[in-house]
């Protein structure tokens, strides 16, 4: 049996519309070449900054990015994850996902599997340095804490919008860590 905590395990990816959105790739690459089952949400926005197609070559699987897409299948995608998600991630967490996620608005296939899962959740932001600052964003990630999700602190550095600051998503190295933890304190 392998050592490596996250081989075997379903992972949900969750991947939002920030710029960061293009780092997600290389988590699920990494996810993949430790052999974990890799699944990625994307919400609409998300696919303004990487195609799904992207993710489905670096997944082996399809992009679920529409509540609706496969109106024939018989299979509800946001209820079939939570029944066999170890783990999700979502990287980058937008503001406006953690805001979601606190008030439990589920009205995209993003937040309505996040919604669904029973899982562990580690949650990754990016997004602007006085977004991060603002005191609504500090009190989602304090109450999403609270509420047992595993939050990486975005770094210091260069944003996309040429500023310097806190909010870039964290490095893929510190969010696989932050997976692993989460697995490692999650019941069963």
């Amino acid at each position: 049996m392998s050592s490596d905590p996250l081989e075997s395990r379903e992972v949900v990816v969750g991947v939002t519309g920030g710029i960061a959105a293009y780092k997600a790739a290389e988590l699920v690459s990494r996810l993949r070449q430790r052999g974990a089952a890799v699944t990625v949400v994307m919400t609409v926005a998300a696919t303004q900054f990487v195609r799904p197609l992207t993710f489905a070559a670096l997944s082996g699987r399809r992009v679920i990015t529409d509540l609706f897409e496969h109106p024939e299948h018989y299979e509800v995608d946001h209820v079939a994850l939570a029944q066999r998600a170890d783990l999700a991630i979502a990287a980058p967490a937008t503001a406006n996902l953690l805001a979601k996620l606190v008030t439990g608005i589920a009205d995209d296939a993003l937040t309505t599997a996040l919604v669904a899962l029973a899982c562990p959740i580690v949650l990754a932001p990016a997004m602007n340095a006085r977004m991060w600052a603002n005191p609504v964003v500090e009190s989602n990630v304090a109450r999403l804490r609270e509420r047992g999700c595993q939050v990486v602190e975005p770094e210091e550095g260069w944003l996309a919008c040429g500023e310097k600051g806190a909010g870039r998503l964290a490095g893929v190295q510190t969010i696989l860590a932050a997976a692993e933890a989460a697995l490692a304190t999650s019941p069963g």
